[in-house]
């Protein structure tokens, strides 16, 4: 198994409770909260962690709910290189509502960065970039922390580890315009597919042929397009590949994203192609809507999930 780091500098603690109804004016009372570590690239450390495999952290931590999140992160058996972030890390609540099961998620946008906060992380992120590896850039970037910072982020890297990329907004707007020469693994989900495409994409074929146009562009080496329930598609020089797993009941859409990248990486790592890991993939993130608020999967879920997985060729 290849090394494999995880970029996360807005990270979260994440909350989740239920309350019989969602009404405004009132006092909700709620249950007790399940209290886990947040982020992009923390939780795609939780997954690989969760399907035995290994993984170091890079984690930005400030103030008082740093140091909780720290142990929270150390709890789940995840290495971390902890990072000094500005002001307090965030948190964030998802509220489910127990009369209709509708989620309602409440993102904090996290403490502004300056330059130099900037250009420190990427000297700590140079020194911790593992030779031969797979460096993980998920999530949301805080304010201050600029759109091309992905592009930042593969100059430290060169040549030493392959980069994967699963952002939104801005970042992935500069980097569809080609923003990171030489980018390894570009990840979105249809709907921000969609709006770079400037059209939907109804079918998979449709989502294959807009990713193999990225790819033909230079924007990455390889394409992934999530597609809900109808699984995630896979472009990349030698072809186009669709994979979805058998139908499952949503409990949670929490953390099923990263839950993919965390056993799409992880299947990478461990030698498998591009397809076969797609699989692991959707299998991790069809396991993933089948758990309770922030929790992830659970590895006999995604084993039982992964034959009705295997990706087909479009």
């Amino acid at each position: 198994m290849i090394p494999i780091l995880t970029l996360t500098l807005n990270p979260a603690i994440d909350l989740a409770a239920d309350v019989p109804q969602v009404l405004p004016g009132i006092k909700l009372r709620c249950t007790e909260p399940r209290v886990d570590p947040g982020g992009g690239g923390l939780n795609v450390s939780r997954a690989i962690r969760i399907l035995g495999g290994r993984s170091t952290a890079f984690v930005a931590l400030g103030g008082n709910i740093g140091g909780r999140l720290a142990a929270l992160v150390a709890a789940a058996g995840i290495e971390i290189v902890a990072f000094s972030g500005p002001g307090e890390t965030r948190e964030s609540l998802t509220v489910t509502e127990t009369a209709t099961g509708r989620q309602f998620r409440f993102m904090l946008p996290g403490a502004a960065w300056d330059a130099e906060r900037v250009e420190a992380a990427l000297a700590r992120i140079d020194r911790a970039v593992p030779e031969g590896g797979m460096v993980v850039l998920s999530g949301s970037l805080p304010p201050g922390v600029p759109a091309d910072f992905p592009a930042m982020v593969s100059r430290v890297l060169g040549k030493r580890a392959r980069l994967l990329v699963d952002t939104s907004g801005a970042p992935l707007a500069h980097l569809a315009a080609g923003g990171v020469p030489d980018l390894d693994i570009l990840r979105m989900d249809d709907g921000e597919a969609a709006s770079l495409a400037g059209r939907p994409l109804a079918c998979a074929s449709e989502t294959a042929d807009f990713a193999s146009s990225l790819v033909a562009r230079g924007v990455a080496e390889c394409v992934i397009v999530a597609r809900g329930a109808d699984g995630s598609v896979l472009a990349d020089a030698r072809g186009r590949w669709h994979a979805r797993s058998e139908p499952v009941e949503v409990v949670s859409a929490v953390g099923a994203g990263d839950t993919f990248v965390g056993a799409f990486v992880l299947a990478l790592s461990r030698g498998a192609p591009p397809e076969e890991a797609l699989a692991h993939g959707v299998a991790g993130a069809a396991a993933a809507v089948l758990t309770e608020a922030t929790e992830l999967c659970h590895p006999e879920d995604v084993a039982r999930l992964l034959p009705s997985a295997a990706a087909t060729a479009l």
